[in-house]
C-alpha cells in the first residue's frame, strides 16, 4: 500500500513538473506587451497604428533587443498571424533601420 502511494505521488509530481517545463517553453510574445507595443500605436486600444515616419521613430526607439525579439515572433508564422499589419510594417523597414 505504501509502494503504492509512492508511486502515485511520484507520478502526480512528473506530471505537474512536466505541464510547468511545457508553459516555460512557450512564454509571451514580445508582440502582445503593451508596454514595448503602445509606442507603435495612436489610441490606447492599440487598434490603429501609427504611419510611416512615427512608426520608424518608434522602431528605432527600441532597443536592439527589443526589435531583435519582435523580428523573431513576426517570423513566426503563428505569432505572426494575430499581428499582421504590425509585422508587415516592420517587414517594410527591414534594411532601413
Amino acid at each position: 500500500m505504501k509502494a503504492k502511494v509512492i508511486l502515485m505521488s511520484a507520478f502526480t509530481i512528473s506530471v505537474m513538473t512536466g505541464s510547468a517545463f511545457a508553459g516555460a517553453g512557450t512564454g509571451t510574445s514580445a508582440l502582445d506587451d503593451p508596454q514595448k507595443m503602445s509606442p507603435f500605436f495612436t489610441d490606447a486600444g492599440m487598434k490603429t497604428m501609427r504611419s510611416g515616419d512615427e512608426f520608424k521613430k518608434a522602431w528605432m526607439a527600441l532597443t536592439e533587443e527589443d526589435r531583435a525579439s519582435m523580428k523573431k515572433d513576426c517570423a513566426d508564422k503563428t505569432i505572426a498571424k494575430s499581428h499582421d499589419e504590425f509585422c508587415k510594417a516592420t517587414r517594410d523597414l527591414a534594411g532601413n533601420n
